[in-house]
């Protein structure tokens, strides 16, 4: 049965109350929410399936959706809230301002008289939110903030409206421009629990509660969303994805990739229904199961989703989108797996239009493999690049990361050259802004963990104990990540600390149960714990 079809069977009946027209969204596709409105009847299917939709950030059907409902219905305000919001992408701090305007505008062109197109009070504070949002203040932070606050109002006035309740959790996520900032993630994490705990199958609910607990930190208080989510939205590729942030916060590689995989396929199948076109692929989650692969010892199919990336670089006639992604997966691949002469290296990348972190990584990668080469004149030439673009990059999270891979990759060469202290005083610079970084989501950046390469080569210098403490920071901020565990298990070893060298090698175990035959690696961890390999 075609999916538009199958939404519209499952909707719930339509009942009109005297404040307009009582509704109740309901699918096992796309989760249930409850949200009264004054549209035409014939227009409730589309715009409760773009607001279940938009809550699970699947903003182009959303948009769809809602213009079908305004088609319908031209004087439904609400539809042309919705097909707004759906312009704006909170957590990812983007917003296609006048895009959004001009939706607005196509209901009246000015705020009071879009107020007057709405029949009661709360669609008209409603659209209060989204004339704050999009026609304020330029600034885009400040208008951020405003709506924040105007949501909050929102919220306090109809505490019975779920919607409103959410909407103002994700508000408050978009506020946190400088990186994760606890106090406004908690307190959002406070708001939507309420909404969770009235309606588990509310997507929103679900949705925002793993945004605001993806982190090491916090992330084993988001597996219940995490677990529910995807049963809640299975149509949207996105709710597929999402649950993999709280994983991937707690090592819990087998489900990253689980859920990456149906994302994709999912993703795929829009793309496919749709007609789409290569740029509308599931990359983001391509991008986390090649990482997952990775942790799980699959290099061969990791080296698979290289492939897939690579060739829709080639059909996309080098998008932007695209050649991040191959960025991205690539230091991934050679970084985790050391593959240091892999075929992957010579796929052509141009730098052109990416950010300072994404250059940084792919030079780092390039450069880390050719100073493991022994060419250390190609590595000089890959340090001088990254140096030229952290140098004029602005400040920020971005610019910090790529300073990290500058010094891990200078550290590099310094240590090659026989000058260890130097290279080591460099590392810990390195690990010292990692370490202020806010937490991130999804495979570390920068793809090299300063801690983890300060482990590694004090381990190189026999220095276990030290290298001991450094993975053991490591796996902090990236719990059960392979490699920082690898070494973990080997500096204890040497160190003659047993009981933790048995716990090191016995996760890797579980972790490798699907892994590759004859990796080194693997057979090492089966020859520490005295088991065979299968």
């Amino acid at each position: 049965m075609p999916y538009a079809r199958t939404v519209r069977m499952l909707l719930l009946a339509l009942v009109l109350v005297a404040t307009g027209r009582w509704v109740q969204a309901q699918t096992p596709e796309l989760g249930e929410t409850t949200f009264p409105n004054s549209g035409a009847a014939e227009a409730q299917e589309p715009f409760l399936r773009g607001l279940l939709l938009l809550h699970s950030f699947e903003y182009d059907d959303a948009r769809e959706a809602f213009a079908e409902a305004r088609r319908i219905d031209p004087d439904f305000a609400m539809a042309y809230w919705g097909e707004a919001m759906a312009h704006n992408h909170p957590v990812w701090f983007r917003q296609n301002t006048k895009a959004a305007r001009d939706v607005l505008s196509k209901l009246a062109p000015t705020p009071e008289a879009r107020l007057a197109k709405a029949p009661t009070d709360r669609e008209k504070d409603y659209l209060r939110t989204a004339d704050v949002l999009f026609v304020g203040d330029d600034d885009k932070e400040a208008r951020d903030r405003a709506f924040a606050e105007a949501m909050q109002r929102l919220y306090e006035r109809y505490p019975d409206d779920l919607d409103a309740a959410a909407f103002y959790a994700l508000s408050l996520l978009g506020t946190s421009h400088g990186g994760r900032d606890f106090r406004i993630y908690m307190k959002a994490a406070a708001v939507v629990e309420e909404v969770f705990a009235r309606n588990p199958n509310h997507p929103g609910a679900a949705h925002y509660l793993i945004h605001s607990y993806d982190d090491p930190i916090h992330a084993p208080v988001g597996l219940r969303a995490a677990r529910v989510y995807s049963k809640i939205a299975p149509a949207a590729s996105h709710a597929l994805h999402m649950p993999s942030h709280i994983f991937v916060a707690m090592g819990m590689w087998d489900d990253v990739v689980a859920s990456n995989e149906a994302s994709w396929a999912a993703a795929d199948a829009r793309v496919e229904r749709k007609k789409l076109g290569v740029n509308q692929r599931g990359f983001h989650a391509l991008w986390w199961l090649c990482y997952g692969y990775l942790q799980q010892g699959r290099y061969d199919k990791a080296q698979e989703t290289l492939h897939i990336i690579a060739e829709d670089v080639r059909r996309s006639n080098g998008s932007t989108r695209t050649r991040y992604h191959l960025a991205a997966m690539r230091a991934a691949y050679v970084i985790d797996t050391e593959q240091w002469s892999s075929d992957v290296l010579r796929i052509e990348l141009d730098h052109e239009g990416l950010g300072v972190e994404t250059v940084a990584m792919d030079l780092f990668t390039r450069g880390m493999a050719a100073v493991k080469n022994g060419d250390e004149e190609t590595t000089r030439q890959f340090l001088a690049a990254m140096m030229n673009r952290v140098r004029e990059a602005k400040e920020g999270k971005s610019k910090q990361a790529a300073t990290v891979m500058q010094h891990e990759l200078k550290a590099l060469l310094l240590f090659d050259e026989g000058q260890p202290d130097a290279a080591l005083a460099l590392l810990r610079e390195a690990a010292a802004i990692e370490d202020g970084m806010a937490f991130d989501f999804g495979p570390p950046s920068p793809v090299k963990p300063a801690r983890e390469l300060l482990g590694e080569m004090l381990l190189a210098l026999d220095r276990p104990a030290e290298a001991q403490d450094e993975f053991r920071q490591a796996l902090d901020r990236a719990p059960k990540r392979t490699r920082s565990l690898l070494g973990l298990a080997r500096a204890a070893s040497k160190a003659g600390d047993a009981e933790t060298a048995r716990q090191a090698y016995g996760t890797l175990r579980q972790i490798w149960h699907r892994a590759d035959a004859g990796l080194p690696a693997v057979q090492e961890v089966h020859g520490m714990l005295g088991t065979g390999s299968e």
